[in-house]
């Protein structure tokens, strides 16, 4: 990894590491809270035991929302886009350009299990997957060229690929993307890990915190003063019991 796993107790402790790790680096952070230490950074639809087609549940996914939409998604990703939303399977994992929002996810539950917050550079990321963008610190859009070897069409059509994850940036069209910050990385065929793209010795762009079951308490409430809910985070009408 970029940087030594470090501990993370406390807001002031979150910024002290940031500006320490990201000293010297000014491209794009990427921030993703997981509540278990053991959870890896995979998508949903390639966690084992990773048995259903993701064709199948696209297609069995539009056959029952179509009528429920008022417009219809424009392409394929945004169809994935709209399953994620929802909680269905897909290759997508979602990240945060927002720290806080990235440790709302890590702390939100009341379980003592110890969690983590990843920092990702998703530029760094991408250069591994040989996306090489005109500008430097350029994040792809799920639009460009580059991208269409992720489709889902492609990878059914042609079997021989194996490429790396990539990190890509889509249009925030609904209140919950914005509200978070909201981006993606999307894994190809294969389940490799983000954190493990490139040699060991090479893996600069990730790391992580650890944050102790004992100190998510006080992380929860400390977020709560600084405006981050759950209301904050998912602005709808469902969230709103959280506040009141």
């Amino acid at each position: 990894m970029r940087h030594p796993e470090s501990p993370l107790t406390s807001i002031g402790e979150l910024v002290a590491n940031l500006r320490r790790d990201l000293a010297g680096y000014g491209g794009p952070v990427w921030y993703r809270g997981h509540r278990s230490v053991g959870w890896r950074l995979e998508p949903k639809l390639l966690r084992p035991p990773a048995t259903e087609s993701e064709t199948h549940l696209i297609n069995r996914f539009k056959q029952h929302a179509s009528l429920l939409l008022p417009h219809h998604p424009g392409n394929e990703f945004d169809w994935l886009f709209l399953m994620q939303h929802h909680g269905l399977s897909t290759r997508l994992l979602d990240w945060s350009e927002n720290p806080l929002v990235g440790l709302y996810f890590a702390v939100e539950q009341d379980v003592t299990e110890d969690s983590v917050l990843w920092m990702l550079l998703p530029t760094v990321l991408n250069s591994k997957s040989n996306i090489r963008p005109a500008f430097e610190h350029e994040i792809p859009s799920f639009e460009d060229e580059e991208l269409k070897n992720y489709l889902p069409s492609t990878i059914s059509r042609e079997i021989r690929s194996r490429l790396n994850p990539v990190a890509a940036i889509a249009p925030r069209n609904s209140p919950r993307m914005q509200a978070q910050q909201g981006v993606f990385t999307i894994t190809h065929r294969d389940n490799v890990y983000i954190d493990e793209v490139g040699e060991p010795n090479t893996r600069d762009h990730i790391w992580r915190y650890l944050i102790p079951g004992v100190a998510k308490a006080d992380l929860r409430a400390d977020l709560r003063r600084l405006g981050i809910t759950k209301f904050s985070v998912f602005p709808e009408l469902s969230s709103i019991t959280a506040i009141v």
